[in-house]
């Protein structure tokens, strides 16, 4: 099996519009379109998995930059995720403490602010 990205989508596209349009290369075995989990409407992309890498591929060929609804869609196969990849941005800011390792405040002079 081999999955697809099917992503610049109408936001009011449905599964059901995608299985119409996709099923036409291949024999779907899921499909997956990604809603906001606050308001549930479309986030604009999706995916797709075929039994086989070749529907994969022809999917690809046929629909990558085509329009659908009134856009131009992008259609290329998933990256696998890398492992521990949550989707979250990595180890990017967050919370930085101001207290060095003997757990006091460090002081800074006035240049380095």
């Amino acid at each position: 099996m081999k999955e697809i990205y099917v992503g610049n989508l109408p936001f009011s596209v449905t599964e059901a519009d995608l299985r119409n349009q996709f099923g036409q290369v291949g024999e779907i075995v899921n499909l997956k379109l990604i809603s906001d989990k606050f308001t549930g409407k479309s986030k604009g992309f999706g995916f797709i998995e075929y039994a086989s890498k070749d529907e994969a591929e022809k999917a690809v060929a046929a629909f990558d930059g085509k329009d659908f609804q009134g856009r131009s869609i992008r259609v290329n196969i998933s990256k696998p995720k890398a492992a521990g990849d949550t989707g979250r941005g990595g180890n990017k800011g967050g919370f930085r403490s101001n207290r060095n390792d003997s757990g006091r405040p460090q002081r800074r002079s006035f240049e380095e602010h």
